[in-house]
């Protein structure tokens, strides 16, 4: 599982010209899911997230987590994020889960962070959508329950 993990002072998700998400601070997740991904994966990945201290404190150091900080997440499924670039012009996306195995891992995902008691809005699986958001910091990271 991986995932692109992006401070945020807001972000929403449109599909078909209806907002299916939106968050005021939090964290903005890209979430990729391979075919090897198994619970485990879903577990590390979720409660890593949970638990990052990027926010910062009082005196201004990145010591706080979402939770923390009271913030919330806008979870967006991304198979693009197992594309291989390796070898010619056009990613090679076998790498990426099958969506059946994809959809049932990013669900486990989103629920297990709710279970973190943390606000989950998501978009809407495998559709085309637009996706917005104010980077803060810029502070981007990537989890990867492989490496």
């Amino acid at each position: 599982m991986r995932i692109v993990v992006q401070r945020s002072k807001e972000g929403r998700v449109v599909v078909d010209g209806e907002v299916t998400g939106k968050i005021d601070k939090g964290l903005m997740l890209l979430v990729g899911v391979t075919h090897e991904d198994t619970e485990e994966d879903v577990i590390f990945c979720a409660d890593k997230v949970s638990h990052l201290r990027i926010f910062e404190d009082e005196k201004g150091k990145m010591n706080n987590s979402v939770i923390d900080a009271g913030g919330e997440i806008l979870s967006v499924s991304q198979f693009t994020l197992y594309g291989d670039c390796r070898k010619g012009r056009r990613p090679n996306f076998m790498g990426a889960a099958k969506p059946d195995q994809a959809n049932e891992l990013y669900e486990a995902f989103n629920n297990r962070l709710k279970n973190n008691g943390l606000h989950v809005e998501t978009g809407v699986f495998g559709a085309m959508m637009d996706v917005s958001f104010t980077n803060d910091g810029p502070v981007t990271l990537i989890i990867d329950s492989k490496e």
